[in-house]
């Protein structure tokens, strides 16, 4: 009554498929022309129910033996392709050492790769290193971010440490000097500063690589007599960068070192918030709603321009510009009506990252900064990092990793109905919401 079937999992790239033997669990029953079925009796029905029992656990216990060893293969595979990357880096072809680079970037994003990584980090570095000094433009941005994706795969200790004193110098170098390219300047403004949050160990450095920031977003202060720097769109997106890195070491910085920058530069930020491009007037704007954050968590904090500032930051929420683009001033309008609510009233627009079965809520200007620099180069991984990268789950104090079984996973889920309700309740309230911010129009009758 049972029939004999074969179950094929892909074994490596080449290699044969390999067969496992299965018992399929189901009874054959003749009916039609050969006549009805006759019942069993009692010893046959005790027979067929044995028979099924133990077809039911070889087939299961051949099952997940086969899912581990398909894992296995997954995993064996992943390495494989890993080590054929880090073999292109040193490629004679610039194209084939892009594509490495990408690959590698790609993998990093998306997995945890710590052990793996962890015995190969300074050929990785050695490679990293290669590019960004050989490379052209887009092979450098590639570098530059790969080496801030090997510093969070690694975490904060000494394995980062040492990767980021071979490469420090490096982005430095490439990030001041005038006559490098300008898209790799720009990468080298985003990396520098992630991976000296990750992996500087002494703060007096910290302070010095802000200080290598400063020299670049300045430039685009308003000169003493009031007139504004003309610069191209490229050296205005190098210094937006610089501006969001410095902002990003600002949160790790102590109270006098926070002081001392508010009396520096919260003066001569609020004339960025005129500059022609909408990236920086967003990257300042966020910027004085840290700073104000920072400043007001220490001693009694007092801003002289209170007025004229808030007066500004209200045009850029309220703003309808006709020469600006529509999703330009979309952008704006909802970045700087929370700022304006973080410098009159101290509020913060609270927003809330479910990963799994859990939540974390950001809950202010420092964390959001934080968020928003690891989102940056992890993308759309960033929920897999929240819930499985040790390092990341510490800086959000989000405690050791959760481990949820797949059959709980699924328990939890709700189904799509609840789910079309609660979309429906949501896009209610929503609704009801915005109408009250929203101006009615009135009929107006004929004179």
């Amino acid at each position: 009554d049972f029939e004999r079937g074969t179950w094929l999992t892909p074994g490596r790239p080449g290699s044969e498929m390999n067969a496992i033997n299965f018992h399929p669990v189901y009874h054959m029953l003749d009916r039609g022309q050969h006549g009805a079925v006759q019942p069993f009796s009692d010893e046959d029905a005790s027979i067929e129910t044995l028979s099924r029992c133990s077809s039911f656990s070889d087939a299961m216990s051949v099952a997940e033996e086969g899912v581990e060893a398909g894992e296995e293969t997954a995993q064996e595979d992943l390495q494989y392709k890993l080590k054929v990357f880090i073999d292109s880096t040193v490629d004679k072809s610039a194209k084939t050492r892009q594509g490495a680079l990408d690959g590698l970037k790609a993998a990093m994003a998306t997995r945890i790769l710590y052990e793996f990584i962890s015995d190969r980090r300074m050929t990785i570095t050695d490679s990293i290193e290669r590019c960004l000094k050989k490379g052209k433009g887009p092979e450098q941005c590639a570098a530059a971010s790969l080496a801030c994706l090997l510093c969070i795969q690694l975490g904060s200790g000494v394995e980062s440490e040492e990767v980021f004193k071979t490469l420090k110098p490096i982005f430095k170098n490439i990030l001041l000097d005038g006559a490098a390219n300008i898209q790799a300047r720009q990468a080298c403004a985003t990396s520098l500063g992630l991976c000296t949050l990750v992996a500087e160990d002494d703060i007096l450095d910290v302070y010095a690589t802000m200080e290598s920031f400063e020299s670049l977003f300045m430039r685009s202060y308003v000169k003493e007599d009031g007139s504004r720097p003309s610069l191209n769109p490229q050296t205005t997106l190098l210094h937006t960068n610089a501006l969001l890195s410095w902002a990003l070491l600002l949160t790790i910085c102590t109270g006098s070192q926070v002081k001392a920058v508010t009396h520096k530069h919260l003066p001569k930020l609020p004339r960025l918030l005129e500059n022609d491009d909408v990236n920086m007037r967003i990257a300042a704007g966020e910027t004085i709603a840290l700073l104000f954050e920072l400043a007001r968590d220490m001693d009694p904090f007092e801003y002289d321009d209170w007025e004229p500032l808030c007066d500004k930051l209200n045009s850029l929420a309220t703003d309808c510009n006709k020469h600006r683009a529509k999703t330009d001033k979309r952008k704006q309008r909802s970045v700087f009506r929370d700022v304006l609510k973080a410098v009159e009233e101290r509020d913060f627009q609270t927003e809330t990252i479910r990963f799994s079965t859990e939540r974390m809520t950001i809950d202010s200007w420092v964390r959001k900064r934080t968020y928003d620099a690891f989102r940056e180069f992890v993308g759309s991984g960033m929920n897999y990092h929240l819930q499985a990268n040790e390092f990341i789950r510490d800086v959000f104090q989000l405690g050791p990793p959760m481990l949820v079984d797949a059959a709980t996973l699924k328990s939890m889920k709700i189904s799509r109905f609840e789910r079309h309700l609660y979309n429906a309740a949501a896009f209610k309230a929503r609704t009801k919401a915005r109408n009250k911010f929203r101006d009615k129009r009135v009929d107006v009758g004929e004179f």
